[in-house]
């Protein structure tokens, strides 16, 4: 077709509503496929989640992007999973299956010709086979060994092109792999490890992992006088922008920033003899070691606080988190 063609005359208002109805259209058929998950579900659910090899997804025209991304969300959960390309799959790419793997395929059909072919050869290898497609009556929902039927949708729009099947299809996928995740346990601590140059991953780490400790961490005593606190600080490795004040067995009670120094300085009051221990902030807000960054950070954000001690089981300082650190890291 012409690339050329003139286009339909709109307005702005009749496209916004032919969008909102495409959206709607999806939205619905979401939540009736909701509605209709069985057992069926729950068994496929089961199989993944006991998988001794890999789960296999594959899917042809839109579903095979749909597979892509069902296989990958799997991946990034702690599913090992790898993403087949039927056609390919039928000029040597089988060889990538082996034993314990699970194959999970999806057709709207359920009558695609080389999804059929697909599964006949899965099933002489003995892989356990599962689908999600429009019927538990079509070819490929009497097969699998496990169907999850997802219904026969109109499609969104002109009712031509794969909208709303693909939508409900990777609802579908997206369900399994956040029911497997429940079944298997898997935590932040395992995203984290999955994701450790994402957004989402970095912010999972824990406090421990970007804290300033050792030589790092300023530590005075309330009796220390202001000016030796500010050569503590500024002899500090990093140039910290705060303090901890220490107490009887080691414990913090309190802290001295940067900040507390300019506001003396503003005011003119100022005297360099003058004891930690009667500037300091008492109970300062505090965090531990094994808590995450993304709550260390809201915390800070919420108190409008640059640094926040990090204190063991007992309340002594172990580290300093600094705002500067949490920026050049991206994790605030």
């Amino acid at each position: 077709m012409s690339s050329t063609r003139r286009r339909r005359r709109l307005s702005e208002t009749k496209i916004v509503e032919l969008g909102r109805r495409v959206v709607a259209d999806e939205a619905k058929a979401l939540r009736e496929a909701s509605r209709t998950l069985d057992s069926d579900f729950a068994r496929a659910t089961i199989a993944i989640a006991d998988c001794s090899g890999r789960l296999v997804v594959a899917g042809m025209g839109k579903a095979n992007f749909v597979a892509q991304k069902i296989s990958s969300t799997f991946a990034s959960t702690g599913t090992p999973s790898l993403f087949l390309h039927p056609a390919d799959a039928l000029h040597g790419d089988l060889g990538r299956l082996s034993n314990g793997d699970v194959v999970l395929v999806l057709s709207h059909s359920g009558e695609t010709d080389e999804i059929i072919r697909l599964l006949e050869s899965v099933q002489e290898m003995k892989a356990t086979t599962l689908a999600i497609t429009g019927s538990k009556a079509s070819t490929l929902g009497r097969m699998a060994q496990i169907t999850i039927e997802m219904g026969r949708w109109k499609e969104a729009g002109t009712g031509l092109a794969p909208t709303t099947s693909t939508t409900v299809m990777l609802g579908l996928g997206d369900a399994l792999a956040m029911a497997v995740l429940e079944l298997k346990g898997f935590t932040e601590d395992s995203f984290r490890l999955f994701h450790p140059g994402g957004a989402l991953g970095r912010q999972l780490m824990r406090v421990r992992d970007v804290m300033r400790q050792g030589p790092h961490l300023p530590k005075a005593t309330p009796r220390a006088t202001l000016s030796e606190v500010i050569a503590i600080m500024t002899r500090t490795p990093g140039r910290p922008g705060a303090t901890t004040v220490v107490g009887a067995g080691g414990r913090l009670v309190g802290m001295f920033t940067d900040g507390d120094l300019r506001r003396m300085l503003e005011t003119g009051d100022v005297d360099l003899r003058q004891r930690i221990g009667e500037l300091m902030s008492a109970s300062p807000k505090v965090v531990r070691p094994d808590d995450h960054v993304r709550m260390a950070s809201k915390l800070m954000r919420a108190h409008k606080i640059d640094q926040v001690p990090v204190v063991d089981e007992r309340g002594r300082p172990v580290g300093l988190l600094d705002v500067q650190d949490l920026l050049a890291q991206r994790l605030l």
